[in-house]
Order: C-alpha cells, then sequence, then structure tokens
C-alpha cells in the first residue's frame, strides 16, 4: 500500500486529544516477565506487530512434536533477542527462531555467546553469528558474563530478563562505555516493580535469584513515547497555536526516548504534563534556526524524527551516537540520507553521526521508500506540512503504529490510497 500525503497549511487540531497505546518496549519486556511469572496482569499492552508477534511466540512456547518448534519474528528484532534468552532457559523444549530476509542479516552473535558462557546450547543454522537458530532449552547454572558495554541494550535486557530464574542469579560485566543506559534501568525498574531485587554499580549488573511464585502484580504501561515523536515534529513543523493532547504520559518515565519534551523546546514546542497523565504539546513560538546539535546515544530510535524535522524547517543539525541505527530494519544512517537527499537536502552520514545542512528548499511530489521500516514512514509524514509526497509500503507501521494514519487523519491530515 503505498499512500499520498496532501501538502495541507493548517491542522484541524483545536480539542484533539489522541490514545496511544502501551510502550512496545515496556509491553515486550513485560510479557516475557509474565511468562516465566504467571501471576503478572498486564494493561495499556501495545498492539505493535512488535508485540503481537512476542505474546504469540510466548503463547505456542510448549513445542506439541518431538521436531524443533519453528518461531517466525518476521522484522522484530527485539523479538528475536529476547526469545532467544527466552527460550535457552526452557528445559527440555526445543525451537528455531529465524525472521525476514533482513533479520537474516542481523546479528545476534555477541547475544548468544553470551547465553553460551552460561551454559546455553545454541546452534546456526545457515550463516554464523546470524538467525535462524536452533535452541536446546536447559537449566542454566553459571552465573557470571560479560558483554562489550556499548553493543545494542536489547542483548543486555535479554539476559537480565531472564535472570531472577537462573539458579544462582546473574552478575554481567559491561566493558566500555554504556549505550542506551535508559533502556538498561528500564528493564531493572521492571524487575523491581514485580519484587526482584537488582543493583547496577559501576559497569557491574546483579540480579538476584528469584525462582518462588511472585505475589499477583498488576502493572499498567505507559504509553509509547516512540510513537509520540512523530506528534512532536508535527507541532514543530506547525503553525503557532497548534495544539495536540495524547495519552497517557509520566514525567518520570522509565522510556529514554522521553527526552523528546526537552529537545523540541529547541523548535518551538512546549510540554504541558496534565494531572489526568495526558501531555499537551503546542508550538508556542517561533523555532530558533541555529544549527542543532544533539547526541542520541540514549535515544537513538528518534534520530529519524529530528532529522526529518530539521529539514522541514529549514535548520541544520549534527546527530551522533547513532552506531545501533546501522543494524535496524535497515541501514537508518544511509537510508536518511537517500530520501531526504531527494526532497533537496544536502546530508552527510558516517557509522554514527548524520550532518545535514541548512536550507529553505524542499522539493515537491518525491517518493518516499520505507525500507521495510516503520520509523522511515512515521518520520517523514508530517512533511505534508510542507510538501505532498508519497510514502511508499505504507502499512509497515503497523510494526510500532497501527493507527498512526487513522490518527493523522483525525487532525487534517489529506491522505489517499494510490
Amino acid at each position: 500500500m503505498n499512500l499520498l500525503l496532501k501538502h495541507i497549511s493548517k491542522l484541524e487540531t483545536r480539542n484533539s486529544k489522541l490514545s496511544i497505546t502501551g510502550s512496545k518496549s515496556e509491553t515486550n519486556r513485560l510479557l516475557l516477565l509474565q511468562a516465566l511469572y504467571p501471576n503478572i496482569i498486564l494493561g495499556n499492552t501495545s498492539n505493535s506487530d512488535d508485540s503481537d508477534v512476542m505474546s504469540k511466540a510466548l503463547e505456542n512456547s510448549q513445542p506439541e512434536t518431538r521436531n524443533p518448534k519453528l518461531i517466525d519474528v518476521h522484522h522484530a528484532g527485539t523479538a528475536i533477542r529476547f526469545l532467544t534468552a527466552f527460550f535457552a532457559i526452557q528445559e527440555g523444549k526445543e525451537v528455531v527462531l529465524t525472521g525476514s530476509s533482513r533479520m537474516k542479516e542481523r546479528p545476534i552473535k555477541i547475544l548468544v555467546e553470551a547465553l553460551q558462557q552460561l551454559g546455553a546450547e545454541i546452534n546456526y543454522e545457515e550463516k554464523e553469528g546470524f538467525p535462524p537458530i536452533k535452541i536446546k532449552g536447559k537449566k542454566l547454572t553459571q552465573n557470571k558474563v560479560s558483554l562489550p558495554a556499548n553493543v545494542s541494550s536489547q542483548y543486555i535486557s535479554a539476559l537480565l530478563l531472564i535472570a531472577p530464574k537462573l539458579e544462582n542469579g546473574l552478575e554481567l560485566t559491561l566493558d566500555g562505555e554504556i549505550t542506551s543506559i535508559p533502556y538498561i534501568k528500564m528493564t531493572l525498574a521492571l524487575l523491581n516493580e514485580i519484587g526482584v531485587e537488582t543493583s547496577f554499580t559501576n559497569n557491574i549488573i546483579s540480579v538476584q535469584s528469584t525462582t518462588y511464585n511472585l505475589q499477583p502484580t498488576t502493572l499498567t504501561i505507559e504509553s509509547d513515547w516512540s510513537s509520540v515523536s512523530y506528534w512532536f515534529s508535527i507541532v514543530a513543523l506547525s503553525k503557532i497555536g497548534t495544539e495536540i493532547t495524547l495519552s497517557s504520559y509520566k514525567q518520570n518515565s522509565l522510556q529514554g526516548d522521553s527526552i523528546l519534551p526537552e529537545i523540541y523546546k529547541d523548535f518551538g514546542v512546549e510540554t504541558i504534563f496534565n494531572k489526568d497523565n495526558s501531555i499537551t504539546i503546542s508550538k508556542f513560538t517561533t523555532h530558533n534556526l541555529k544549527p542543532k546539535t544533539y547526541n542520541l546515544n540514549n535515544c537513538p530510535d528518534i534520530a529519524q524524527t529530528i532529522a526529518v524535522t530539521c529539514s522541514g524547517l529549514g535548520i541544520a543539525c549534527h546527530l551522533t551516537g547513532l552506531h545501533t541505527l546501522k543494524i535496524k530494519e535497515t541501514d537508518r544512517l544511509e537510508a536518511l540520507k537517500t530520501e531526504l537527499s531527494k526532497l533537496g537536502a544536502n546530508i552527510s552520514v558516517t557509522n554514527d553521526s548524520l550532518t545535514l545542512e541548512s536550507s529553505s528548499k524542499i522539493l515537491e511530489n518525491k517518493t518516499i521508500k520505507t525500507y521495510q521500516d516503520h520509523r522511515m514512514a512515521m518520520a517523514f509524514a508530517p512533511l505534508a506540512l510542507k510538501t505532498s509526497l508519497i510514502i511508499e509500503d505504507a502499512e509497515v507501521v503497523s510494526k510500532s503504529y497501527p493507527t498512526f494514519w487513522e490518527d493523522l487523519k483525525k487532525v487534517g491530515f489529506k491522505i489517499s490510497d494510490i
């Protein structure tokens, strides 16, 4: 499905209130913990494809035959990493985890080797270091492992999530400078919420064994900050006075992308946290045209949104801390360079940074390729406030925000199938 987004000059946002479903990051962590501790009850879970894949894989985790059960996670990177750890400790069960062609290009060797240090039995079915992988679940008795500190936090979180079920808990040492600390802290906070003891001192993380049944616990998941980033971009690209209310968000969020209100002040956007846990974001002043520099080491998922916002406003920016974007659904840095260049932007990228020059020029009626990446589709959509454009394979948004296009229509975006 390709969509044409027609250029609109003004949104119909007065009194607009939108509901964003639960954080995909929190949901997928808690789904795994719920599988380990069935007394956990979850509210406001994400309606994303990734969380649906995760949930179904966990529901069908018991093979009914002697042959390994094949579990296809499609494009869900978080799911394959978390499930690799989960199935490694499912004694007597055997599965093969696979995914899309792009998933087979995304490395998993670091996580596999860490689990093997703990005693796991995991083998590659095709290319060394990449899915698909065969896992024979067994009891893991080792409790010490080390990882490079700059790897994807999902590798680290995968180990931490199964740690309470290990006979001797886990002591995880991170070597070097740590990437994406907020996501690690999110995992530890969720473990604490269900009654698991943890500590994080210097570069050593400890999780205590909690093999007994926990007390029944009900957890309501906060709405997704990554998903709301596109609304910050929309407001930033809109006229002064534009205002949108979204639910439900916490001022003391566990999510790294909750840095958005601070960053988008630079683009003239004010954020108010309301008593009902909604937030109201509004364009309160003209944006500052000075070049922007952000280190997004702790929140790389909003890099595409910020780059497109800057392009739409004609502001130069230099974004760093982006090395994990090379191994996402696509190479997001190269994808940004290609697609923003179509619109007339002058942009360069390295292995971990992006530099955009200021320009008031945005070309008309260009087709944006999404590369099977939900964030490419949603990051570019706000540019309909500046120009008409076509979004290829627009249905890819279902990976994290299935109602995205419907929500845009609610505030006046003109969208049609082509």
